[in-house]
Protein backbone atom coordinates (compact mmCIF):
# COMPACT_ATOMS: atom_id res chain seq x y z
CA UNK A 1 0.00 0.00 0.00
CA UNK A 2 1.31 3.24 -0.89
CA UNK A 3 2.60 5.51 2.53
CA UNK A 4 0.06 8.15 2.89
CA UNK A 5 1.70 11.91 3.15
CA UNK A 6 0.57 13.88 6.44
CA UNK A 7 -2.66 15.56 6.38
CA UNK A 8 -2.99 19.29 5.66
CA UNK A 9 -5.49 19.09 8.66
CA UNK A 10 -6.45 16.63 11.21
CA UNK A 11 -7.83 13.73 10.86
CA UNK A 12 -11.85 13.68 11.85
CA UNK A 13 -13.93 11.15 13.80
CA UNK A 14 -17.48 11.91 13.38
CA UNK A 15 -18.69 15.03 11.61
CA UNK A 16 -18.50 16.80 8.24
CA UNK A 17 -15.84 17.52 6.23
CA UNK A 18 -17.06 20.95 3.48
CA UNK A 19 -13.94 20.48 0.83
CA UNK A 20 -13.16 22.14 -2.37
CA UNK A 21 -14.06 25.34 -1.15
CA UNK A 22 -12.78 28.21 -3.64
CA UNK A 23 -10.24 30.43 -0.97
CA UNK A 24 -11.76 33.43 -1.89
CA UNK A 25 -15.49 31.91 -0.82
CA UNK A 26 -14.36 30.19 2.24
CA UNK A 27 -15.60 32.61 5.08
CA UNK A 28 -18.31 33.68 3.10
CA UNK A 29 -19.10 29.55 3.44
CA UNK A 30 -18.30 29.59 7.22
CA UNK A 31 -20.84 32.60 7.62
CA UNK A 32 -23.85 31.19 5.77
CA UNK A 33 -23.38 27.98 7.72
CA UNK A 34 -23.23 30.20 10.88
CA UNK A 35 -20.45 28.16 11.96
CA UNK A 36 -18.58 31.23 14.12
CA UNK A 37 -21.80 30.57 16.41
CA UNK A 38 -20.98 26.72 17.15
CA UNK A 39 -19.49 24.94 19.93
CA UNK A 40 -18.19 21.90 18.04
CA UNK A 41 -14.71 21.56 17.80
CA UNK A 42 -14.42 23.02 13.97
CA UNK A 43 -11.15 23.23 12.08
CA UNK A 44 -11.16 25.90 9.19
CA UNK A 45 -8.31 25.38 6.37
CA UNK A 46 -6.95 28.11 4.10
CA UNK A 47 -5.39 28.53 0.84
CA UNK A 48 -4.62 25.10 1.03
CA UNK A 49 -2.87 23.38 -1.99
CA UNK A 50 -5.41 22.39 -4.25
CA UNK A 51 -5.07 20.52 -8.06
CA UNK A 52 -8.03 21.66 -9.17
CA UNK A 53 -8.58 25.06 -8.01
CA UNK A 54 -4.71 25.79 -7.20
CA UNK A 55 -6.09 26.65 -3.74
CA UNK A 56 -8.95 26.01 -1.85
CA UNK A 57 -10.55 26.31 1.62
CA UNK A 58 -11.86 23.29 4.06
CA UNK A 59 -14.37 23.07 6.77
CA UNK A 60 -14.20 20.30 8.99
CA UNK A 61 -17.23 20.25 12.10
CA UNK A 62 -17.09 17.62 14.64
CA UNK A 63 -20.26 15.83 15.79
CA UNK A 64 -22.07 18.04 13.36
CA UNK A 65 -23.89 16.66 10.59
CA UNK A 66 -26.20 19.18 8.23
CA UNK A 67 -29.33 19.41 6.94
CA UNK A 68 -29.43 19.19 3.10
CA UNK A 69 -31.13 22.89 3.47
CA UNK A 70 -28.60 24.73 5.61
CA UNK A 71 -25.90 22.94 2.88
CA UNK A 72 -27.60 23.90 -0.22
CA UNK A 73 -27.18 27.50 1.11
CA UNK A 74 -23.94 27.26 0.23
CA UNK A 75 -24.49 26.56 -3.62
CA UNK A 76 -25.37 29.82 -4.50
CA UNK A 77 -21.51 31.28 -3.52
CA UNK A 78 -19.60 27.94 -3.55
CA UNK A 79 -20.70 25.79 -6.77
CA UNK A 80 -19.00 22.07 -6.99
CA UNK A 81 -18.62 21.90 -3.37
CA UNK A 82 -17.49 18.47 -2.01
CA UNK A 83 -19.35 17.30 1.13
CA UNK A 84 -17.89 14.21 3.08
CA UNK A 85 -19.70 12.31 5.93
CA UNK A 86 -17.47 10.99 8.49
CA UNK A 87 -18.50 8.49 11.26
CA UNK A 88 -15.63 6.75 13.00
CA UNK A 89 -12.60 8.28 10.81
CA UNK A 90 -14.62 6.41 7.61
CA UNK A 91 -16.08 8.56 4.59
CA UNK A 92 -19.59 7.14 4.51
CA UNK A 93 -21.11 9.54 2.32
CA UNK A 94 -19.46 11.54 -0.40
CA UNK A 95 -22.22 14.26 -1.97
CA UNK A 96 -21.91 17.40 -3.90
CA UNK A 97 -23.56 20.34 -3.08
CA UNK A 98 -26.34 21.18 -5.75
CA UNK A 99 -28.68 24.22 -5.57
CA UNK A 100 -31.68 23.65 -4.62
CA UNK A 101 -34.97 24.66 -6.92
CA UNK A 102 -35.75 27.79 -4.61
CA UNK A 103 -33.48 29.94 -2.30
CA UNK A 104 -35.27 31.36 0.87
CA UNK A 105 -33.60 34.32 2.60
CA UNK A 106 -30.19 33.81 1.04
CA UNK A 107 -29.72 36.11 -1.39
CA UNK A 108 -30.86 39.41 -1.91
CA UNK A 109 -32.96 40.86 -4.59
CA UNK A 110 -30.80 43.54 -6.89
CA UNK A 111 -34.05 45.15 -7.78
CA UNK A 112 -33.98 48.30 -5.38
CA UNK A 113 -37.74 48.97 -5.93
CA UNK A 114 -38.27 45.28 -4.76
CA UNK A 115 -40.79 44.70 -1.62
CA UNK A 116 -37.91 42.57 0.03
CA UNK A 117 -35.69 45.49 -0.27
CA UNK A 118 -38.54 47.81 1.41
CA UNK A 119 -40.50 45.63 3.60
CA UNK A 120 -38.82 43.41 6.63
CA UNK A 121 -39.71 39.91 4.75
CA UNK A 122 -37.54 37.35 3.64
CA UNK A 123 -36.65 37.01 -0.10
CA UNK A 124 -37.63 33.51 -2.01
CA UNK A 125 -35.77 33.09 -5.49
CA UNK A 126 -36.55 30.21 -7.84
CA UNK A 127 -33.33 28.63 -9.55
CA UNK A 128 -34.36 28.50 -13.75
CA UNK A 129 -30.66 27.65 -14.40
CA UNK A 130 -28.55 25.46 -11.82
CA UNK A 131 -25.81 24.90 -14.31
CA UNK A 132 -25.18 28.66 -14.50
CA UNK A 133 -26.71 29.72 -11.35
CA UNK A 134 -29.41 31.91 -12.74
CA UNK A 135 -32.14 33.01 -10.36
CA UNK A 136 -35.60 34.61 -10.47
CA UNK A 137 -36.99 36.57 -7.81
CA UNK A 138 -40.03 35.60 -6.54
CA UNK A 139 -41.93 38.74 -5.90
CA UNK A 140 -40.52 40.84 -8.68
CA UNK A 141 -39.43 38.47 -11.64
CA UNK A 142 -35.90 40.26 -11.31
CA UNK A 143 -33.17 37.55 -12.54
CA UNK A 144 -29.79 37.30 -11.36
CA UNK A 145 -26.31 35.88 -12.66
CA UNK A 146 -24.17 33.79 -9.42
CA UNK A 147 -21.60 36.76 -9.92
CA UNK A 148 -24.21 39.50 -9.31
CA UNK A 149 -25.81 37.79 -6.27
CA UNK A 150 -25.04 39.09 -2.47
CA UNK A 151 -25.71 37.00 0.45
CA UNK A 152 -28.06 38.13 2.93
CA UNK A 153 -25.80 39.36 6.04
Amino acid sequence: MAEKKELQVAALENGTVIDHIPSEKLFTVVSLLGIQEMNNNITIGFNLASKKLGKKGIIKVADRFFTDEEINRIAVVAPNVKLNIIRNYEVVEKREVVLPDELRGIVKCANPKCITNNEPMPTRFHVIDKDNCIIKCHYCEKEQRREEIEVVK
